[in-house]
Order: structure tokens, then sequence, then C-alpha cells
């Protein structure tokens, strides 16, 4: 948003400068252009006068102003008679008399100006002027006479002689006696034509940058204000229920951060509200359920009679799984109120911890537990504190009652890409249908094998939910050569400090 706010800053201020900028360098170098072209034939006619004298000091001078022409100025004088092939003494001939610019001006007295390009110019400015000799006319020859200065007159070559006719003196005919040309290289004009576009280019770069800088400044105070909403919907996503935003920047954005704070305010509360509720009722239901437990033990050693043993027996029983399944709905609620951001942790060490826990309850039973897959450079996993270790108490939970005696738990740890870990548990059970992996995540939902008869229906309820609540995710697949397969994707962490392996626990499962 900040680059975006930026760049129509600089297209606003660049608009502005075109507009500004760009009509007064072309004002610039009409002007220019202009102011030499006058210059030119204001010296080439000049010249003309000088030749239609026709005197030997008139040409004396001509030629001296042309060779002082030559030196103070980039460029040159071209001279030639009025037949279009003789040189005028004391100056030289020209290289291409009989070019187009000479006949016109030597057969229609016209006055021609090329400027070599249809763009700017050129690499010269050729300006052709005939010259003119004056001779004695009869009074009432002024027919031919305003024809000539007519035509003169349109190529800004006569001089005006409205006095002569209102005297009614005897006007001076003319006719061509030669033509005079200069060439004028441009290469000056060019330079000066960078130089008028050159600054404003400069100028404009330099207004540019200046109004990036500010734009840069200017944008970075309007998006404060939405920076920290976003710093404070990050906080809040990863479990930090006590971030707030401040109320700042435009009226819009005090308006939206309040209505997000409340927000953040009122969740913070019902969540707290929820966690008293959970550890209440993890008092006020194991207590009474324990009581009873000890109860049936008593009632069980002092009767003798089978029948009221075996009643015993089985109410002890539904008290155990009443009390299992009081803890799944315990965990599970924890699992569902708590909201903490996930920390880096080294997954195969982890890992390696809880097997020391399980492993004599295996052996127990002469079940391996086989740990395989990355033993080094394996990146650390993102989980909430405490959350994988329940995650891996209940899925080798599982795995250890649906085994067959002497079978074996593979528990695979291995990289699925640049983002990703996978973790691998597979057993030797009777695995599961493919309706069956389907609602295995259900909320007391027990299947048919050995675990539907003394589980409570919330051990993989509780694995989902707390994978997910770390950003992973959670599968069943039927294991190579039977049995069941749970695949566990949880985020990988490039950067963070390692995890302190804990003491080790006693198994925790939510059944």
């Amino acid at each position: 948003m900040i680059r975006r706010l930026i760049l129509s800053y600089v297209a606003l201020v660049a608009v502005a400068l075109a507009a500004f900028t760009v009509p007064v360098a072309f004002t610039l170098t009409a002007q220019l252009r202009g102011d030499t072209e006058e210059s030119v034939r204001r010296e080439a006619t000049t010249m003309a006068l000088l030749l239609g004298d026709g005197d030997a000091p008139a040409r004396q001078a001509l030629a001296r102003m042309a060779g002082a022409y030559a030196d103070e100025t980039p460029g040159r004088v071209e001279v030639v008679a009025a037949d279009g092939r003789s040189a005028v003494e004391p100056l030289p001939l020209p290289a291409h008399p009989d070019d187009p610019a000479f006949g016109a001006a030597l057969k229609q007295g016209r006055t021609t100006v090329d400027w070599g390009s249809r763009l700017v110019w050129g690499p010269e400015l050729v300006v052709t002027v005939p010259a003119f000799a004056r001779r004695e006319a009869p009074a009432g020859d002024t027919r031919g006479r305003a024809e000539r200065e007519g035509g003169r007159q349109g190529e800004g070559g006569a001089e005006d002689e409205d006095e002569d006719e209102a005297a009614g003196e005897p006007a001076p005919a003319e006719h061509i006696v030669g033509a005079v040309r200069v060439r004028y290289a441009t290469a000056d004009l060019s330079d000066r034509l960078w130089r008028i576009w050159g600054f404003r280019a400069i100028l404009a770069v330099g207004v540019l940058a200046v109004a990036a800088g500010l734009g840069a400044i200017v944008a970075r105070l309007l998006t404060k204000p939405l920076r920290q909403l976003n710093d404070m919907a990050s906080r809040f996503g990863d479990g930090d229920l006590t971030a707030r935003s401040p109320v700042t920047g435009p009226q819009e954005t005090q308006t939206l951060a309040r209505t997000l704070n409340q927000g953040a305010e009122r969740l913070d509360t019902l969540v707290a509200s929820q966690r008293i509720f959970v550890a209440d009722a993890s008092h006020q239901l194991r207590t009474p359920l324990t009581a009873l437990r000890l109860s049936l033990d008593n009632i069980a050693d002092g009767v003798d009679d089978e029948l009221v043993r075996e009643d015993v027996d089985q109410a002890t029983a539904e008290v155990v799984r009443m009390s299992r399944l009081v803890s799944g709905l315990l965990v599970l609620a924890r699992a569902e109120a708590k909201v903490s951001a996930p920390e880096p942790l080294a997954l195969r060490e982890l890992v390696e911890e809880r097997l020391k826990v399980w492993r004599p309850a295996a052996d127990e039973r002469g079940v391996t537990i086989v740990l395989t897959g990355e033993a080094d450079d394996l990146p650390r996993v993102l989980a909430g504190p405490g959350n994988l270790d329940q995650v891996l108490d209940n899925v080798l939970s599982n795995a250890l009652e649906v085994s067959p005696d002497r079978g074996t738990i593979t528990v695979r740890v291995e990289t699925a890409g640049p983002e990703e870990a996978v973790l691998e548990v597979l057993d030797q059970g009777p695995g599961m249908s493919a309706a069956e992996q389907a609602r295995a995540f259900d909320r007391f939902w027990r299947g048919q094998g050995l675990t539907g008869r003394s589980g409570s229906g919330l051990g993989l309820a509780i694995v989902k939910q707390l994978v997910t609540d770390d950003g992973g995710g959670v599968a069943l697949r039927d294991a190579p050569g039977g049995g069941l397969c749970v695949r566990i994707a949880l985020r990988t962490a490039a950067e963070g400090p390692r995890w302190i392996s804990p003491r080790p626990g006693a198994p925790r499962s939510g059944g």
C-alpha cells in the first residue's frame, strides 16, 4: 500500500511537471529558432544591399563583412552573380551556384529559408536573399514596381517606399544583380537546445526524487495506524489475547481500532471465563467419581457373595469409563479454550523423550516401538507448549491398544518440503475402513476394534484440535502391510530457540 501511495503521488507530480515544463521548453525552442532565423536573415539582407550598390567600394565592404561574419560566427557567406554562373569579385564562386535556392532568388526574386529538417533543425540553416540594383524609372511606371515590391515584401526582402509615391517623384526601377547565401551551422543551437531540455529534465528528476521522499514520509504516516492494526491482528492470531491497537490516525482508523479492541477485550473475557469453568468442572467432577470408586472398592473388599462382587466390579468398570470420559472432555475443553502462541520445538528430540515414557508399557506386551526417519538437519516445528506431547500420547496410546502382542509400532519423522515436517505412527492392528477413517475424528465416535470397547471416543478429536490449533493437519490412511497410519503434518520454523526437553512424565491420553 505504501508503494502504491508513493507511485500515485509521484505520478501526480510528474503530470504537473510535464504540464508546466514541456510547453515552456517548446516555447523557448521556438523562440531560439525564430531569433536565429531573424538574425541570419538580417545579415544576409544587409550583404544583399551592399551587393546591389554595384560599385567597387561596396563590394570591398561586402568582402570584409563576409570575412568578419565567418570569423565571428559559425556561418559562412556565398555570393553569386545574376547569371548564376559567375563569381562576384573579390568573393569566390560558390561550390554549387546552380542549386534551386539560388535559382529562386535570381529568377523570381524570392528569399528562401531552409532549416534542413522538419522536426527541429538540420546541421545548418541556409538563407538565400536576392540582391536588387536601383535605376530611375518613369513616374507612371508604378504597376511593375508595385508588383516587384509586393513579391519582395512577401519574402521580407524590400523596403517601404510610400513616401516616394506620396511625393509623386519618379520611383527607382530595380533588377536582380545577384544573390547572397548565408550557411549558418546549428551545432551551437543544438547545444543550447540540449541545455534547455536537459536543465528541465534534471530539475524534473530532482523534483520527482524529492516528491518520492516526501511521498514515502506521508505514506508511512498515513499507513501507520493500519500497520498497528495489522500487528495487533497478527499477535491476536498467534494467541496473544492481550494485544491491543493504539487509537491513532484518521477518524476512520480510530473507529476501527476501537471496534477491534472492544472485540478483543470481550473475547479475552470469554476465554478466561471458559478456562475458569474448565478448572472448576475438573475439580467438581473428578472428586465425586474418585469417591464413588473408592466406595465401590471398599464394598468389593467386604463382600463374599460372587454375584454381588460381579455387580460391584461391573459398577467399578463403569465408573472407570466415566472417569476416562470426563478426563477426555476436560482435555478437549482445555485444548479448545487454550490459545497460546506456537513455539519452535526440536521434533525428533521431543519424540525420543515421549517414546522413552511409552516403551515400558509396550515391553509388558512384547510390542516394539521403532523410530525411523531423518536424524540430522531436521528443522524445528511450531507447536504450542505441551500440545505435541498430548498428541503423541493419544496416538501412541491408541496404537498400543490395537497392536497385537509382539507386534511393532513404527514412528517415522521426516521433512515434506521447506515449510513442513511429517510425523507418522504406524501400527499392525486391524486398521479402519474408509468409512471409519472419515468419522474417526468425530467426538464420542468409537470404532468396532479394540479401542471401541474401552475408549472414550475423544482421543483423535483431541489430536485434531491440538494439531489444527498449531497450523498443522492430521489424516488417517492404511499402513503398508495392514494396520493404520496416523500422519501428522506440522509447520516448520526456520529460526528459533531449541526446545528444552522436560523431565519425562507419565503417558497422557484422552481416551
